[in-house]
């Protein structure tokens, strides 16, 4: 009997001990938390087609910092294509994949500033919050990751100054909504709940694969180089049936041409056109070391169609 004790005691101490080193553990586990939270601050990521020219950016700058002085800030872009809510809205999906749950997108894109049109902030299935005009700038973000939960924002508190401006939301409004949500406030606090299903989305036509080959559209323009950029994913585009180095049959906006289908732009001589799968997993057309767009005349949208291989 008094061995059987002494195992129980014995036994009751280790127990003990255990309780004792997981309880540390978890404590400390909560000040590494807490100590990283302090050492990597959350992060805005911030993107407008105000351009850098005037004061604008830094003026909302200002206000983010002036809420949250510790925030770190990252520039997405500030020369998106004025008013373009569809180039804001790709620049959007192919960069928040490489942003940790957490992280604030303000986005200023609003050729409707100051009309019904709504303000809001929707937190995505992957944890990031947005904080723009509710005008189809989330649609291919919804589409890839999915929005959680979203809501309008009617907060004053979340705002500044008794007396907005109604052409300038982006300092008034979406830049202080976004500090104080980098801030780690209570974003419900912000005001009511939106349908998820009621945010406004773009029209956007997908790309359509069918027995006869690809009928796409040419959606955009990479940047200052006139690559073109299109609605057609690599899977689609290599289910045709083209290996690297064909040449390819495509018909853009109603001219036919032949393509060479490569992996880089210098696989092709300089002033050559080429296709090739871009670094957001898409088709783009593209000549090497010139603009595609400005010799062949393209503005998006355009007509993009491409047939089966041996077709």
């Amino acid at each position: 009997m008094m061995a059987e004790q002494r195992a129980w005691s014995v036994y009751g101490r280790v127990v003990a001990v255990v309780l004792v080193l997981l309880i540390a553990a978890g404590a400390w586990g909560q000040t590494q938390a807490r100590d990283t939270a302090e050492k990597y601050p959350p992060t805005i990521v911030f993107m407008t087609d105000f351009g850098v020219v005037d004061d604008s950016v830094a003026i909302c700058r200002g206000v983010m910092y002036s809420i949250m002085p510790s925030v770190r800030i990252v520039d997405l872009s500030h020369q998106v294509t004025p008013f373009s809510i569809l180039d804001g809205a790709r620049y959007l999906f192919g960069a928040t994949p490489y942003f940790p749950a957490g992280t604030v997108f303000v986005v200023v894109i609003d050729p409707t500033v100051g009309s019904t049109r709504k303000a809001i902030v929707a937190k995505s299935k992957r944890g990031q919050y947005f904080v723009l005009p509710d005008n189809g700038l989330l649609t291919l973000v919804d589409q890839r990751d999915g929005i959680e939960a979203a809501r309008e924002i009617t907060n004053t508190d979340w705002m500044i100054g008794s007396k907005m401006s109604s052409t300038f939301h982006g300092r008034d409004i979406f830049s202080p909504a976004g500090a104080h949500l980098a801030r780690r406030d209570d974003w419900t606090k912000v005001g009511p709940e939106i349908a998820v299903k009621d945010l406004v989305r773009l029209d956007l036509k997908a790309a359509i694969l069918d027995n006869a080959g690809l009928n796409a559209t040419v959606i955009a323009l990479d940047g200052p180089f006139g690559n073109l950029v299109t609605n057609v994913n690599a899977d689609d585009f290599l289910a045709l049936g083209y290996s690297r180095g064909e040449e390819v049959p495509v018909t853009l906006n109603g001219s036919a041409m032949k393509i060479k289908f490569v992996k880089t732009f210098s696989d092709v001589p300089v002033g050559q056109p080429l296709l090739y799968i871009d670094s957001r997993g898409r088709l783009g057309l593209a000549l090497n070391q010139r603009s595609f767009a400005a010799t062949y005349g393209v503005k998006p949208p355009a007509t993009l169609l491409i047939p089966r291989a041996g077709k």
